[in-house]
This record gives C-alpha cells, structure tokens and sequence, in this order.
C-alpha cells in the first residue's frame, strides 16, 4: 500500500468516524428527550435512562454507519478536491478508478468494524436494554402485550403471560386442537423453566381433556413438557427484527415457516441485514461525482447538506419499497436489494460522466 492509498483511507476513516460520533450524539440526544417522558413509569428513572441509551447505542452505531460514511467521504475528499489534491493525483498519473479503489478500502474498515458490533455486540445489548427498560417499567416482569406473548407449534398455541428476568417463564397457557380443529387440550402452569435439550420443567399444573362427551381435570404439582421453543427462541420473539443478528432471524423465520405462519416481515428484515454492509459501498460510490468533478467548488457547508439529503432521501425510498413489498407480498429478497441496486447504477453513471 503506498503513501497516497493510505492517505485517503486514513483521512477517510477519520471523517466518517468524526460523522458517526456527531450523528450518534445527535439520535441519543432525540432519544433521551423521548424517554424523559416515561421519567418515573415504574421505576423507570433518569439512572436507567441512561443505561437504555448506552446499550442501544451500538444498534444506533450499526445503523448509521451508511450515513456516516457519505458524509465523511463529501468532508473529507471534498475538501481535498477544494485543496486542488485530487488534481494532483490525477496529474500525476493516479486514474479515477484508484481514487475510487481507495476510498472503497476505507469502506472496507468501516464494514468490518458495523458487521462486528452489528452481529456481536448490538443484538444482545439491544436486548438488555428492553429487558432493563421493561423490567423498570413493570417492577421486574417482562410482559410484551397485555396478553403476553403468543406462540405457535404444529397444533399447539401457547401463550406465555411473563418472562422473568432469569429467563424462566411464568402463567404459560397451552391450547392443543386436534384434526378436526376443535380444541382437545387445555394446560395451564404457574411457572416454567428451561432445561434443556428440548425440555421444559412445569410446576403447580392444571390439565383439562375435552371431548365431545365430557371433559375432564387433572392437576400435578409438576410435569416435564417438550417442546420445540427453546430459552434463546423466546428471546427473539420479544425482540424487534431489526434488532437480530442474522442466526437469530434465520432460526425464527425457520420456526415460523414449519408452523405454517408469515414470515416476510422477518425475511425482509433478514435480507436488509445482509445486504446493510453493501449499503456503505454504495453511499461511498455516491460521493465519488461529487468529490470528483462536479463538487469541486463547493463548500463544508454545501457537501454536508447535499449529504443529508442523499442520505434521507435513499432511507425513505428504502423504507418505502420495504413496506411496499410487505403489502403486495412481493419477494423479500427483491425488495431489499432493489433501492440499493438502483442508486449504485446512478452512482456508476455519474462517476463514468464525471471521468
């Protein structure tokens, strides 16, 4: 690598992470005047406030890299373009397509470091941010709606009221049906802990077994119950998508597809994922024209609005295509690579029109 290349990379890196601080600071400063207005729900105070906005900061992080990444690429190289360094790079034999080369290994740095905190770090921190929240909010119980949460497996319901902070369940509520689907099995424990390989320790249980003709009751102060539904899986499903690792969502979206239930919010979100660390290159290729050619005159302040709008522009049109493919039902994978797709081919039209 000579002097030039690490130059850009370095300048580069150290712009979009000076934009990833600003912008981080400035979505924690939004979020922490939201949360104020939940100040003393439970024992929701300013100490957990805090907490909240520290562990999601790293689902933030992830998010913003993209953004980060233009507006660091339109301050720095532009300013190089103003300085007349890029003129003399290029007079001095260095093609468009190293420049380009160069900034995209800067990109690379900025990828490697998203997808870690984004697979390792923000999923599990995201999740004990609404763990702490909820928790502080309903005095130690984890509750996702009024009616708790709802889950499905082959021909059993179950609906499990809380999820305590150790992990262990409590008022789980199991509705069996059988092939005519009519209701043949009704179980209902007071708590249930996860064992593992599979199985699940109910206590102070209460059965009934209805027929066409009668029904009838049976308790036990204890029974074992199988079951597909693991600790980890009931962990994901009282999570937002947007905020899994990839293995999380493939394994949901694997469980909701064998019990015959929608997936494609899931998929979708699965495929964003993916594709998210693409989304930096291609934010980088968008700043290239403007660095390059047309830009060259224009202010701090100039790059850093026309940054923005780019920026905001591609999320609505990101999101718009999103819920677009959710209402028809169109292919997920489809509708997560399109918005991409399309502004890298405006942004190879502009860089072969500026060269």
């Amino acid at each position: 690598m000579n002097v030039l290349t690490f130059y850009i990379i370095r300048e580069v890196v150290k712009g979009s992470l000076l934009a990833l601080l600003l912008l981080l600071t400035l979505f924690n400063l939004f979020t922490f005047s939201d949360e104020l207005k939940e100040l003393g729900h439970g024992g929701y105070g300013l100490k957990q406030i805090l907490m909240f906005l520290a562990l999601t900061s790293p689902r933030v992080f992830y998010e913003l890299v993209p953004s980060a990444a233009l507006l660091g690429s339109l301050f720095v190289v532009g300013a190089m373009a103003n300085n007349r360094e890029i003129v003399a790079m290029r007079a001095a034999g260095l093609s468009t397509a190293w420049i380009i080369r160069s900034i995209m290994l800067a990109g690379l740095l900025l990828v490697m470091v998203a997808v870690f905190v984004g697979e390792f770090v923000a999923p599990s921190s995201e999740r004990s941010a609404q763990l702490l929240k909820t928790t502080a909010q309903n005095n130690g119980v984890v509750m996702r709606t009024q009616y708790g949460m709802w889950l499905r497996e082959g021909n059993r319901f179950i609906n499990v009221r809380r999820i305590l902070d150790d992990g262990s369940l409590g008022d789980i509520r199991v509705y069996e049906i059988d092939g005519q689907h009519k209701l043949s099995q009704v179980t209902q424990a007071e708590h249930g802990k996860f064992l593992g390989n599979k199985q699940w320790q109910l206590s102070n249980v209460a059965q009934s077994f209805i027929s066409p003709q009668r029904v009838n009751a049976d308790s036990q102060p204890s029974m074992q119950w199988q079951s597909s539904i693991d600790s980890d899986l009931l962990k994901v499903a009282v999570v937002n998508s947007d905020n899994l690792s990839l293995y999380d969502l493939f394994n949901y979206i694997d469980f909701l597809k064998s019990n015959n239930q929608k997936s494609q919010s899931y998929e979708l979100a699965f495929w964003s994922r993916l594709i998210n660390p693409l989304v930096t290159f291609v934010m980088l290729m968008v700043s290239v024209p403007f660095v390059i050619g047309i830009g060259r005159g224009i202010g701090t302040g100039g790059r850093i609005m026309m940054g923005v709008l780019i920026g905001m522009s591609f999320n609505i049109m990101d999101r718009i295509t999103g819920h677009l493919g959710l209402v028809y039902e169109m292919n997920p994978m489809l509708m997560a690579v399109i918005p991409s797709t399309l502004v890298f081919c405006i942004a190879l039209y502009a860089v072969w029109r500026v060269s």
